[in-house]
């Protein structure tokens, strides 16, 4: 193993940096996917009958208690032989991406639902709101207050997670890292440490700025 060079550091940057671009394209997506989807699980956990309620409680438990990485490659294999073979690794890890980390944004929009007082919703009952009335105008909006920074923190973790997709091909910074060492026996050194500050660049002011978003709702009384 050769030491650090700036040449190939130079060299390589170009690499890791369209790999980087691929990473924060598969975040957005995946971020789209694990806050709608984690929403409307939260809703489904609090207003479900149980025969609805409890097999998706025991899916979103599967989820959160089975590795992302088996996660992400039962589904590629499953899809690629059952369903259709042309899907993307782009498309299918960052779908995978999504739904585990909905069982996780679930919890935190259900603490925050649960937070709510029950005078809200018997306030809302007594002035005759329908259903969709209460949750859109009443329970929604003050449940986003509570829950936004753990939300954005756990899309931090997921952020961070990205480089898993490698396992099935996605051309992220890693898999960038690993073609260039492949080429050149050589690079692994400057590769990942370009690729852990860019990660470090990009997650640290959003986490410092969710830290002291955090700290302003809890002060804040709603």
């Amino acid at each position: 193993m050769s030491g650090w060079s700036n040449e190939r550091a130079a060299e390589i940057f170009p690499m890791v940096l369209d790999g980087f671009w691929v990473v924060l394209q598969v975040t957005l997506v995946a971020s789209v996917i694990a806050v709608v989807l984690g929403l409307l699980v939260a809703i489904v956990e609090q207003s479900a009958p149980p025969a609805v309620r409890r097999p998706v409680s025991w899916f979103m438990q599967f989820i959160r208690n089975t590795p992302l990485l088996v996660q992400v490659l039962f589904v590629w294999y499953a899809v690629s032989l059952y369903i259709n073979p042309e899907w993307s690794a782009f498309a299918v890890g960052s779908a995978v991406l999504g739904l585990h980390y909905a069982s996780y944004t679930s919890e935190s929009f259900r603490a925050g639902i649960e937070a709510i007082p029950k005078g809200q919703w018997e306030a809302a009952t007594a002035l005759s709101l329908p259903a969709h009335r209460t949750w859109f105008a009443v329970i929604l909006p003050q449940m986003m207050r509570r829950s936004t920074a753990a939300v954005a923190n756990w899309l931090i973790a997921m952020f961070k997670e990205v480089p898993t997709l490698f396992a099935i091909g996605v051309i992220e910074m890693i898999a960038q890292v690993q073609t260039y060492t492949g080429l050149n026996y050589t690079g692994d050194v400057e590769g990942y440490t370009i690729a852990g500050l860019l990660f470090l660049a990009a997650s640290y002011p959003v986490a410092v700025a969710m830290r002291r978003l955090e700290i302003r709702l809890a002060k804040s009384n709603y």
